[in-house]
């Protein structure tokens, strides 16, 4: 259940990730960044959505500023690369509703909830390797999604 309105704003920090049926919880799961595309109203002509459903399937660039862009430290898991890399040999992969819950100071309570439908990858990459510097090698997915709705 979503928390009531406040006075002041929530903090970014605490938030999970699910994708599809995934546990939130779980490590695989524990995406740092949640990066939003621009939520905005096309005033152009409307579109058909058969000929983009083609376009898509076909291989065409969707633009990097019109999809969900999650990122988290990479661990081994190749749930994320099996699913873009059905997508790149051209199998149909199957499309998911990711929820991403932005959580109150008490890591229980949900104060907002996005949910993006029919989500499908379009990028996998990976930070560069660097021995000097030492950091944490990142993995970043960017997903197209047909619908977003918030509670």
């Amino acid at each position: 259940m979503a928390e009531a309105p406040r006075d002041r704003p929530h903090g970014s920090a605490h938030f999970l990730v699910e994708i599809g049926r995934s546990n939130a919880r779980a490590a695989e799961a524990g995406f740092f960044e949640v990066i939003f595309p621009p939520f905005a109203v096309a005033h152009a002509a409307p579109r058909n959505r058969v000929e983009d459903a083609a376009a898509t399937a076909a291989g065409a660039v969707v633009p990097a500023n019109d999809c969900l862009v999650l990122r988290r430290g990479a661990t081994g898991a190749l749930d994320l690369y099996a699913w873009w890399d059905a997508a790149r040999r051209g199998e149909a992969p199957r499309r998911r509703v990711v929820t991403v819950k932005l959580l109150a100071d008490d890591l229980r309570t949900v104060v907002l909830t996005w949910r993006f439908r029919n989500a499908r990858p379009l990028r996998l990459s990976y930070s560069p390797l660097c021995a000097i510097d030492g950091g944490v090698l990142m993995e970043t997915i960017e997903l197209a999604f047909d619908a977003v709705e918030m509670a």
